[in-house]
């Protein structure tokens, strides 16, 4: 295995800020060209704690081997990690160097849990089965190919929580994309300094996916059918009147039709981690997209403030699917010795999925190509940052993803990044305001076609060899000759001047 050393990115950083300039005229050296309505989002609330505060490091509290574990890689140590998970309330329990067998699904649905190795090169848990052999889950495609559920969606550590959604007030006026001053119908159950989830819920006629496209899907979206939902938590800083205040702009439009309507912010499952850890999976040859049954290494669902730091995963189906907000997976390298399907050309189907909004995946290595590297779906506000791959792509999946952000991306070979999977009539690949930011590939990227997203994306620093497009009605396309702009990563650059401005006086 190749081996992964963070520094990488800092290093090309560094090698690009050697020289003055080049900055994009989207946000200029420091952010001064930038204003909240601008067709550049603001990526800085991404990941652990909206990126105010580093992922914790707690001390062990707990050995899973004083639950029965051996690490022997011949006892079932399934058991084991059941019975410590279940006990242990609030701590972290450390997996000493060994190979465990692991036989089952370890469901974390509880906050305040980490699951910590000591090191992924020592700490190896493998799977000799997949998930859908444990607990059966088969469904079908969008074209009705029947395959298991376990394709795009499932893991074998599972941190599994719930968004509640106490309804506190319905949004009285509309509002546009950049202000932060929302008019409600009753104010009485709103606090300075409390989190609220505003959210909209689309129509039948698909009205806000196609304002997440930016009036502009490029193809049908009728098999959307009005499941589209748009939705961002934010800070209460001011209640005066009738209106509320948030620390954040508006990431879209407010409009009536829509029924918005702010919730209390109160998920079950925060503070949860899988840390240092090797998933390790059987060598046997990759039988191609939908035949997948589930070595998938872990899964966070409608959680929030949790996170994966520093795992391996090898000869996976899938590496991660993510789903809440304000989650961080950072550092994870990605190898396979499986055959590889001849069709993709790929030894696994998704790598990692982020869904939801403002999760951050950092500090990546893809060593191995799955189908989908990077995955996108019916989601906001998410940050892939500080990777590299063999030949990386860069999958939107449909259903009007808009203004997520790839920034500071080795994408290796360059020649399928566009290439991104989704069912027909669900609209194009990407939506508004989707943002490539610094990307690199070793020869000269082409540019997505016509129906991969509407006018509103922005690339920036992209290794195209294109000329110089910025419409500030259409396309933007800068900085695409040479593929180099500073700041080199937009979502840390954007977060540095958040954080300046809030501590100044």
């Amino acid at each position: 295995m190749r081996p992964f050393r963070f520094e990488f990115v800092v290093l090309c950083a560094f090698a690009v800020s050697a020289f003055p300039g080049p900055f994009s005229a989207l946000w200029g050296e420091a952010g001064e060209n930038w204003t909240p309505d601008s067709r550049l989002p603001d990526f800085s609330f991404a990941g652990y704690h909206r990126g105010e505060a580093p992922l914790p490091a707690r001390a062990v509290t707990h050995n899973v081997r004083d639950f029965g574990a051996v690490g022997d890689g011949i006892q079932d140590d399934s058991d084991a990690f059941l019975k410590a998970i279940v006990e242990v309330e609030g701590g972290v329990i450390v997996v000493p160097a060994g190979r465990y067998l692991v036989t089952k699904i370890l469901e974390i649905d509880k906050p305040n849990l980490v699951i910590r190795g000591e090191d992924p090169a020592k700490s190896v848990l493998y799977f000799p089965k997949p998930l859908n052999d444990i607990k059966p889950n088969m469904g079908e495609t969008t074209s009705g190919r029947p395959t298991s559920n376990y394709s795009w969606s499932g893991g074998f550590i599972w941190i599994k929580g719930k968004l509640q959604r106490n309804r506190l007030a319905n949004v009285a006026t509309p509002a546009k994309r950049g202000e932060r001053t929302v008019a409600v119908d009753d104010t009485s159950q709103f606090a300075v300094g409390q989190e609220v989830e505003l959210r909209q819920t689309d129509l039948e006629d698909n009205s806000l996916a196609d304002h997440l496209y930016s009036g502009d899907p490029r193809i049908s979206m009728e098999e959307i059918k009005g499941r589209t939902q748009a939705w961002i938590v934010a800070r209460i800083t001011k209640v005066e009147g009738n209106n509320v205040t948030l620390d954040r702009a508006l990431r879209w439009d407010i409009e009536l039709r829509w029924k918005p309507v702010i919730h209390q912010f109160a998920p079950t499952v925060t503070e949860s981690g899988i840390e240092n850890l090797r998933f390790e999976f059987p060598n046997t040859p990759y039988a191609g997209h939908f035949t997948e049954l589930g070595f998938n290494a872990f899964a966070m669902s409608e959680t929030a403030h949790c996170w994966v730091k520093n795992i391996q995963v090898h000869n996976s189906d899938s590496g991660g699917f993510v789903s809440g907000c304000f989650n961080t997976i950072d550092g994870v390298v990605f190898t396979s010795e499986r055959e590889v399907d001849k069709s993709r050309k790929s030894t696994g189907h998704h790598g990692v999925t982020l869904g939801g909004t403002d999760n951050l995946f950092t500090r990546f290595d893809f060593q191995t190509p799955f189908i989908h590297d990077l995955t996108v779906s019916n989601c906001g506000g998410n940050v892939f940052s500080n990777g590299r791959g063999v030949d990386m792509s860069f999958d939107h999946h449909r259903r009007a993803p808009h203004e997520n952000l790839f920034t500071n991306v080795d994408v290796g070979k360059g020649t399928r990044v566009w290439l991104c999977g989704g069912g027909a009539d669900l609209g194009a690949h990407c939506g508004a305001r989707g943002t490539f930011w610094n990307i690199r590939a070793a020869k000269s990227i082409e540019a997505p076609n016509d129906k991969f997203g509407p006018w509103s994306m922005n690339f920036v620093g992209v290794a195209m060899g294109r000329k110089l497009e910025t419409n500030p009605e259409g396309r933007w396309f800068e900085h695409t000759d040479t593929g180099a702009v500073l700041p080199a990563n937009l979502h840390e650059a954007q977060l540095a001047r958040r954080l300046g401005a809030a501590r100044r006086p």
